[in-house]
């Protein structure tokens, strides 16, 4: 395991579980939410974004943390591994709000400087539509581009717990 996707809804449970399957592998990783935003939530533009990606894709190790549905193309392909962590939207929604109540005005350490925890109703809708809206497109395309990486589907604290054990440490 040397390139692993980490992909679902916010509030899943993605960036947590990236983060320890960093600790415990020592592979880098890479928040895309970092990446992507700029100071005061402004997106990087689209003709900047792939181009980015792809610097990032290209490297040797990575763990790749978040959606971005729209560069799974150079993504999937150089996964070795994809992980699709998928929880019940009124869990998302109870993970977003506490986390809004934890940061609120102040920026999480997986984002970039200048984008503080805000109450976003629009990032709640997105929440929730997330499963008839998103998950069938990366079901797609964990079908084809992504098919030849080895998938784990997370769905609990426990599921995220045995993946995590199935795993050497770097220390092993």
């Amino acid at each position: 395991m040397k390139r692993v996707l980490v992909i679902g809804p916010s509030g899943a449970g993605k960036t947590t579980l990236a983060t320890v399957l960093a600790e415990k592998t020592g592979l880098p990783l890479i928040h895309l939410d970092t990446e992507y935003w700029r100071p005061g939530w402004v997106e990087t533009p689209g003709e900047e974004w792939r181009p980015h990606v792809e610097k990032l894709v290209a490297r040797d190790s990575w763990i790749m943390e978040g959606n971005f549905s729209s560069t799974f193309d150079l993504r999937m392909p150089r996964a070795d591994t994809i992980v699709l962590v998928i929880r019940p939207r009124v869990h998302c929604l109870w993970r977003v709000f506490k986390r809004y109540l934890k940061y609120r005005g102040a920026t999480r350490p997986d984002l970039a400087d200048g984008c503080p925890e805000k109450f976003d109703p629009a990032f709640y809708k997105w929440i929730w539509d997330f499963p008839n809206r998103s998950l069938p497109r990366i079901q797609e395309a964990l079908a084809t581009i992504g098919a030849h990486a080895k998938q784990v589907t997370i769905t609990s604290d426990a599921d995220a717990q045995a993946f995590l054990e199935s795993l050497k440490s770097k220390a092993d």
